[in-house]
C-alpha cells in the first residue's frame, strides 16, 4: 500500500479526504503532517492558491520522499475583484482571526446591494511527487454574501456565505451537507484521477 501525505494537521480534512479516496476505490495510507513532527511549516508565499498548495505539497514530498497533498482556499469577493483571496486567513494583518476577518470584510460591504454581493469559495489541491511532478485542480463553491453571520458550524467565512441553490448559510449546514458541496470537496474529488494514474 502506498502511503500518502497530507499537508495538514487538521484531522477533519484527513478523514475527509480519506474517504473520498475510499468512494473512489483507493486503498492508499493517508497520513498527517503530524506523522512527520520534524517536518517545519511552509511559508505560503505564493500569489495564487494554486502556488500555495504547490509550496507546500512540494516541500512535504521533498522532506518525506513521498507522495504528497496540499491545498489552499479562500473567499473571493467579486464585487474585492476576488479579495480576499489568498489573503483570507490574515485579512485583518496577523493570521487566524476569523470573527476580525469576518467582521471587517462585511464593514467594507456595508453600502453594497444584495444583487452586488456574489462572491465563491475556491480551493487548489495540489499533488507532488519527490521526483518535482506535480499536478493542481482547482474547485469552486459560489454563493453571495450574507450581511450578518448566521449559524455554528464551520469557521472563517462560512457563516456570512450562502451558496447558490440554498437558504441558509454554509455555517448552518452539517458538516456533512457541507463537505458535499465544498469547494475543498469538489477540489479533492478532481484529484482522484490524478492520484489514480501518478501514485502506484
Amino acid at each position: 500500500m502506498t502511503r500518502l501525505v497530507l499537508a495538514t494537521r487538521n484531522a477533519g480534512k484527513i478523514t475527509e479526504l480519506h474517504a473520498i479516496l475510499a468512494d473512489a476505490g483507493l486503498d492508499h495510507e493517508l497520513v498527517g503532517a503530524d506523522a512527520y513532527p520534524d517536518v517545519p511549516d511552509v511559508r505560503e508565499t505564493g500569489v495564487t492558491f494554486a502556488e500555495n498548495a504547490l509550496l507546500k505539497a512540494h516541500a512535504l514530498a521533498r522532506a518525506t520522499g513521498l507522495p504528497a497533498i496540499a491545498d489552499d482556499s479562500g473567499l473571493c469577493v467579486d464585487v474585492l475583484n476576488g479579495a480576499p483571496g489568498i489573503f483570507s486567513a490574515r485579512w485583518v494583518g496577523k493570521h487566524g482571526d476569523d470573527r476580525a476577518n469576518l467582521d471587517l470584510l462585511l464593514a467594507q460591504l456595508t453600502d453594497i446591494d444584495d444583487a452586488h454581493r456574489a462572491a465563491h469559495f475556491t480551493c487548489a489541491a495540489a499533488l507532488a511527487l519527490p521526483d518535482g511532478t506535480e499536478r493542481v485542480v482547482e474547485g469552486r463553491m459560489p454563493g453571495v454574501l450574507r450581511h450578518e453571520p448566521v449559524g455554528g458550524y464551520g469557521f472563517g467565512y462560512d457563516p456570512i456565505l450562502q451558496p447558490d441553490g440554498y437558504d441558509v448559510t454554509c455555517a448552518q449546514l452539517t458538516p456533512d451537507e457541507k463537505n458535499a458541496i465544498s469547494h475543498r470537496g469538489k477540489a479533492f474529488r478532481a484529484l482522484v484521477p490524478v492520484v489514480r494514474e501518478l501514485v502506484k
